[in-house]
């Protein structure tokens, strides 16, 4: 019997089978915020079915972001714009999980469909 369907515990995490969402850059932020195309993307893994949701990576500092259309958690005004995503993960019975990132030297390039090259200051690079 395939493990696919299996429940799976990891420490105090039980999920009911192997079915996750894995992480994707998705460039839809303001300034770090998440917009209600998050809501939506994310709600619909959880409604199809999805065990876990996982984030796109999330940059714990304006400077490590790989783009300035990443999402952000480095300001309580970034975790309050994740309630509603979490809130809407957890009703529909999906555990959420984020992909904490800092994009290091590689930081500040356009979104792949704006272009490539780097993102100066003034442009929230």
């Amino acid at each position: 019997m395939s493990k696919l369907f299996a429940p799976i515990q990891l420490r105090d995490l039980t999920l009911p089978h192997r079915l996750w969402m894995a992480p994707m850059c998705m460039y839809s932020s303001v300034d770090g915020h998440v917009q209600p195309f998050h809501l939506a993307h994310l709600g619909a893994r959880a409604l199809g079915g999805a065990a876990l949701v996982m984030t796109e990576a999330t940059a714990v500092e304006p400077r490590g972001r790989i783009s300035p259309d990443d999402a952000g958690i480095w300001s309580e005004a970034h975790v309050a714009s994740w309630k509603p995503v979490t809130a809407l993960l957890r009703s529909l019975g999906a555990k959420s999980a984020i992909q904490l990132a800092h994009a290091g030297k590689k930081a500040s390039t356009s979104a792949p469909f704006r272009g490539h090259g780097a993102v100066g200051v003034d442009g929230g690079g």
